[in-house]
């Protein structure tokens, strides 16, 4: 348990932000699973329109600090790969 009143007031601040980031990183999954789902049914329109919702909602997670960009990056470049692949 916290000690110092700076201790307890970062304890309380990162109870906060932890609720925020847990929001934050649900709704990314969402948007990405959407995308997977309209890929494995092989429905290329419905993937392009799914990527294109889960690319800011990813990218705004970045922006925020809940994803590291690398990660975001890469995650966004792998859909976007696999979209394309699918008339192939």
């Amino acid at each position: 348990m916290a000690n110092t009143s700076s201790a307890k007031k970062a304890v309380r601040k990162m109870a906060r932000k932890t609720v925020i980031n847990k929001s934050r990183r649900s709704l990314v999954r969402s948007k990405l699973r959407s995308v997977e789902d309209a890929i494995a049914s092989g429905d290329k329109e419905a993937a392009q329109t799914a990527l294109k919702q889960a690319e800011p909602a990813m990218m705004r997670a970045v922006s925020n600090g809940v994803f590291h960009l690398n990660t975001g990056a890469r995650k966004i470049s792998r859909l976007n790969k696999r979209v394309k692949a699918i008339d192939a």
